[in-house]
């Protein structure tokens, strides 16, 4: 199993979870491995010959990518396809990961495959057309959208929001997105399992539930740890002047999973209750 942005949120569980299941896992951070070049994408994997590449590398800075559409592109396009191209000569699945920002969020319930892709970031464009070009050159190509990921030593404000609260932090949570919050652990085990399936196309996969907002995600998080200290400031998405334009709704559905065997995955909350204890 090799695996690409292996230092980041979800290359860490995916290192994790597949050591754990018994794999040989060759993991590969952005120094090691960087996948904007052709060349060195293409020797390490012939060279190493692996059954399973997941691509967990990108520039996930949303608003960075705003000022710099030729290195959004570069990681969030180029780097896939690169990868894919990689593949297909040696012959091993690809997974590479996508994000639920690709829709333009005016859709009022759940996108799903049917949905078509409308990004209004740099960030959201690029990751799309990662993966045109992921399956472009290799047609064996697995593409996971997801978003809104928590998990242990992420960087991002759902990741981080557990410990800010123990610490009875004042939190300012937006209230007016909407997403599905995807635990990385659970997303890790999803992932290994497309790679065994190893049917191509493009899966949703997030927690199950009704979806949530930041605000909504926090309050629960602060009704798990209990510190009454804590206090949850509501903020609109459009206050914070963002760089970027992020979807007002992004939660997703899937309708292929099931079609291969495999289940929805638990609720978010369980998922956030589990991340709680453990961290």
């Amino acid at each position: 199993m090799l695996v690409t942005g292996a230092r980041g949120l979800v290359g860490q569980a995916v290192g994790e979870h597949c050591a754990h299941s018994g794999d040989e896992v060759l993991a590969y951070g952005h120094k090691d491995l960087d996948i904007t070049d052709r060349h060195l994408v293409r020797q390490t994997i012939l060279a190493s010959r692996p059954d399973v590449v997941i691509n967990c590398a990108a520039w996930t800075n949303v608003d960075g990518c705003e000022s710099d559409r030729e290195r959004a592109f570069a990681a969030n396009a180029a780097g896939p396809e690169n990868l894919a191209s990689a593949c297909k000569e040696a012959e091993c699945v690809f997974i590479t990961i996508s994000t639920d920002y690709v829709f333009d969020g005016a859709k009022p319930g759940f996108y799903t495959q049917l949905d078509e892709p409308n990004p209004e970031s740099v960030y959201a464009a690029s990751k799309l057309e990662g993966e045109r070009l992921s399956t472009l050159a290799y047609g064996r190509s697995i593409v996971v959208r997801t978003g809104y990921i928590f998990g242990r030593g992420g960087t991002n404000f759902l990741s981080t929001v557990v410990e800010r609260i123990r610490k009875g932090e004042k939190l300012k949570a937006i209230s007016d997105t909407y997403g599905t919050p995807t635990y990385a652990v659970d997303l890790a085990a999803r992932l290994r399992q497309l790679a065994e399936k190893n049917v191509p196309g493009i899966y949703h996969v997030v927690n199950s539930g009704p979806g949530a907002t930041f605000e909504q995600f926090t309050r629960k998080a602060v009704a798990l740890i209990g510190n009454r200290d804590a206090v949850v400031e509501v903020v609109s998405a459009d206050a914070l002047n963002r760089p970027a334009k992020r979807p007002h709704n992004s939660r997703l559905r899937c309708l292929r999973s099931e079609t291969i065997g495999l289940l929805p995955l638990r609720d978010w909350e369980s998922a956030l209750e589990e991340f709680v204890k453990t961290s």
